[in-house]
């Protein structure tokens, strides 16, 4: 199956019988479900974009194995104008979902790729790992296959060791060996689009430095979400069934976030890609380079996404017919440096691209990498930047029955500006609401403040790849200069 369309996502959804629970029942069909029918009608529109004629010469590419068009973000490039075309196609996914789902397909789909091209990492010890990479990689291009991923382990406690605390009966972990494949139990977080996802892959951005080399904690893997054994429980759904004038992105952008319970799941040895290897699952990363390519796709998440806040500020103030004060102004210059800041950084890391060991077009790795800590940093005060400006007519928002009740004469009296009629008003900033008020838009906070780790593991990733030495020995320079003015 060359690149869907969104029916036959949505017909492979329906095809498989998976295990997601929410609100304490089992959900039967996700793709009928109130809280996560809207998720779904908004991944499949991604699919049909593939179709548009007018897009679809981005969207898609030649398959290597079939010359049939499949979805650009499967592409290994390798040139820039390559590396840029893909660039593109991610922005037009993330500026249809206004930047609000973090985890559209092409988050994975660019990792795999990239562990595609790096595949003899894998099999460097074992080489039926490089073979399984490499079929992998080819089935989830060719049948255009929506995935998931969990990389956290729960803990019990928080000592020390912090993220690495692995605690069996709790982290996911490699139970035993059989002929069919290996035996994995735990849980893991936080599976994002795991119930509109048709499989899901399974892996760990590292497992610090043990003393030993062989953990039952280290393991790559990826398995269909129909899986025996695999259960998703979702947190409370944010799509609360009402209209899309009452919640506009709460009713369309809910992609879901899950806890996965893994029961003595067998996980079959041609999905296996690494296994118990502490030194390859912690260096994958950064020798695949699929690090830097996931940074690429949230780049584009964050620009657009910092678009949608900046377009949105310019309209409330528009609206309000505050836009020329001068405290306006400050805070709408604020919200354009980080959008420029953004697109500025995508764009060095495109520019100063260039091929890795796997014949890869690899986006720098600082301006990409400085784009993750930006948004955790810019975000929130992106959002409070929105609640300022918008104050209190965040409340003064009746709901789209209200306008079609006995006080329909005095809303549209009292609640309009000079500029806009009440309807448009009230449009407006229910949709401000749902990005800087409600539940769907704290989970927004919440997501970007954490997206790519916490802040201080961030800090470490930027001070581990930075060139500081060039910039010390420029001081040591004008420290050794001597009677110069």
């Amino acid at each position: 199956m060359p690149a869907r369309t969104g029916q036959q996502y949505i017909d492979g959804l329906r095809a498989q019988e998976r295990e997601v629970w929410l609100g304490g029942e089992r959900v039967r069909d996700v793709t009928k479900h109130k809280g996560l029918a809207g998720g779904v009608r908004a991944i499949a529109q991604l699919y049909d974009m593939q179709h548009d004629p007018e897009l679809r010469d981005v969207m898609t590419f030649a398959s290597p194995a079939t010359g049939e068009p499949v979805g650009r973000s499967f592409d290994m490039p390798a040139t820039k104008e390559a590396l840029e075309t893909r660039s593109k196609m991610m922005l037009n996914w993330a500026r249809a979902t206004c930047g609000m789902m973090g985890r559209s397909p092409d988050f994975m789909n660019v990792t795999f790729a990239a562990w595609g091209a790096a595949a003899d990492f894998f099999g460097e010890k074992r080489p039926e790992f490089a073979d399984n990479m490499r079929r992998y990689v080819e089935y989830i291009r060719e049948h255009d296959v929506t995935l998931t991923h969990a990389l956290i382990n729960l803990q019990r406690s928080r000592n020390p060791t912090g993220m690495f605390n692995l605690e069996e009966g709790t982290a996911l972990e490699v139970k035993r060996e059989t002929d069919a494949g290996i035996i994995v139990r735990g849980a893991r977080i936080l599976a994002t689009l795991g119930p509109l996802s048709d499989e899901i892959a399974v892996y760990s951005p590292r497992l610090a430095r043990h003393s030993e080399e062989h953990s039952p904690f280290a393991v790559n893997f990826s398995i269909p979400c129909s899986t025996k054994g695999l259960k998703f429980l979702c947190r409370d759904s944010f799509d609360l069934g009402r209209s899309h004038f009452d919640h506009p992105l709460g009713s369309r952008f809910e992609e879901m976030d899950c806890i996965v319970f893994f029961d003595d799941v067998l996980v079959p040895w041609e999905r296996v890609f690494l296994l118990y290897d502490v030194e390859r699952l912690n260096t994958t990363p950064h020798v695949t380079h699929s690090t830097a390519h996931s940074a690429h796709q949230g780049a584009a998440k964050n620009l657009a996404k910092c678009e949608f806040v900046l377009g949105l500020a310019l309209l409330m103030t528009q609206t309000l017919g505050n836009a020329h004060l001068p405290h306006t102004e400050e805070r709408i210059g604020e919200l354009m440096l980080y959008t420029e800041l953004m697109r500025s950084c995508m764009r060095a890391a495109e520019a100063d691209a260039a091929t890795d060991r796997w014949g890869v077009m690899c986006p720098a790795i600082l301006p990409v990498e400085s784009t993750r800590n930006l948004m955790m940093n810019c975000y929130p005060r992106m959002i409070e930047i929105l609640q300022l400006l918008g104050s209190s007519s965040f409340l003064l928002t009746p709901s789209e029955k209200d306008f079609e009740g006995p006080l329909q004469p005095d809303i549209e009296q009292y609640l309009a500006t000079d500029n806009t009629e009440a309807r448009e008003r009230v449009k407006l900033f229910r949709l401000a609401w749902d990005v800087a008020g409600n539940a769907f838009g704290s989970r927004q906070v919440l997501y970007e403040r954490f997206f790519a780790s916490d802040p201080l593991t961030r800090a470490r990733a930027m001070a581990a790849v930075y060139p500081k030495g060039e910039v010390i020995e420029r001081v040591r320079e004008f420290l050794g200069r001597d009677g110069e003015p």
